[in-house]
C-alpha cells in the first residue's frame, strides 16, 4: 500500500517536503519510520530512534503503534515548531 509522507520544520529542511512510500499491508507508523530510517543515510540521521520526532496520521496526532491504511497521510515533525 502507498502512504504520503510529509516533513515539517527542520525535517523538511533535511528531507524535502515529502514523498510517496510503499509499505506492506498492516504496517504501523513506527514500522514506516523504521522503513524510512533504513532507506538512506539522510533519513537515518533525521528520523533516528534517539531523536525526538512527533507524528500525525491523517492530520491527527498519534502514537507509533497506529495502523496505516492505503492512501494515508503521515506527517513527521520536531516536538516544537516555529510559527
Amino acid at each position: 500500500m502507498k502512504v504520503s509522507v510529509r516533513y515539517f520544520a527542520s525535517l523538511r529542511e533535511a528531507l524535502g517536503a515529502g514523498e510517496l512510500v510503499e509499505v506492506p499491508s498492516g504496517s504501523t507508523l513506527g514500522g514506516l519510520r523504521d522503513h524510512l530510517v533504513g532507506s538512506s543515510e539522510r533519513h537515518a540521521a533525521v528520523l533516528a530512534r534517539g531523536r525526538a520526532v512527533r507524528c500525525a496520521l491523517d492530520q491527527a496526532m498519534c502514537a507509533e503503534d497506529a495502523l496505516l491504511r492505503d492512501g494515508a497521510e503521515v506527517a513527521f515533525f520536531p516536538p516544537v515548531t516555529g510559527g
